[in-house]
């Protein structure tokens, strides 16, 4: 499936979302919160203070066994999350409703076919998600997701990576919606301090493939890295670095200021 294929579709929330970002000069915060990861009842209240904050859009993890991908924090993370019992279907629950900026599931392919790629699809997208990002899936392989995704009404948002070939980010490119997301480094997330030069390379190729904006995840863990990412992104995702400030200071509500700061400390930086 091609751009062309579905260009008739209706601008989504998070294309809306990097407009009117771009109409006011400024780029996008993306932020990464592990579902169940502290306790899945305490969700609500952290999406609204990312929210508060200035979350443009919020990635929210869900708990896989084998995240490979993904660094010691987030593993870890998902770990407790599933210890605690956290499922698919709570998480759904738990999302519904909620009033804020998008929301796009991260995780792995593994749980979407355990409960069917269609009924996943139809309750993420009733849940008010927008989008997904499967880590485990590659472009190539992804035609039947895609569809299903796209009747729901939801994004595919694909990863590419400084090491991918010309052909491959060309196909990354024309099978995401909503936006691409460039990975900064080799490795997983969290890990090993990051040369912005070598990403820029790689988002500048991309924006030579594709219209869709450009993020920035891996290694981008403070308001500096997030100046220097936006500097030739439209937008900087964070994910390790807040998995580990709630692991340490939300203590059920008692760290929510301290978060609402820091979190608009990081927005900061992208104006």
């Amino acid at each position: 499936m091609t751009p062309a294929e579905y260009s008739g579709r209706p601008l989504s929330r998070i294309a809306e979302t990097f407009s009117n970002l771009k109409s006011k000069g400024e780029r996008a915060l993306v932020l990464f919160v592990t579902a169940g990861d502290p306790s899945l009842d305490q969700l609500p209240a952290i999406l609204g203070a990312l929210t508060e904050g200035g979350a443009d859009i919020i990635e929210v993890g869900l708990p896989f066994s084998d995240p490979i991908a993904d660094g010691p924090t987030i593993q870890a993370a998902s770990q407790r999350a599933l210890d605690r019992g956290t499922t698919t279907s709570a998480v759904f629950e738990v999302l519904a409703g909620f009033q804020g900026p998008p929301l796009v599931l991260m995780g792995y392919m593994n749980p979407i076919l355990r409960m069917g790629a269609d009924t996943f699809a139809s309750r993420a997208a009733k849940g008010g998600v927008e989008g997904t990002i499967v880590c485990d899936l590659t472009p190539d392989e992804a035609s039947d997701w895609i569809a299903v995704s796209r009747a729901s009404g939801l994004d595919n948002i694909f990863l590419s990576a400084p090491t991918s070939t010309d052909e491959r980010l060309d196909l990354v490119c024309q099978r995401s919606s909503g936006f691409v997301y460039a990975v900064s480094r080799t490795g997983v997330t969290g890990s090993a301090k990051v040369d912005w030069s070598d990403t820029q390379r790689l988002v500048e190729k991309l924006k030579t493939m594709t219209s869709l904006p450009v993020c920035v995840g891996f290694g981008v863990r403070s308001a500096e890295d997030v100046k220097n990412v936006c500097a030739f992104a439209d937008g900087a995702v964070i994910g390790s670095w807040l998995v580990d400030f709630l692991e340490k200071e939300w203590q059920g509500g008692e760290g929510r200021e301290r978060l609402v700061a820091a979190v608009r400390e990081l927005k900061a930086a992208t104006r």
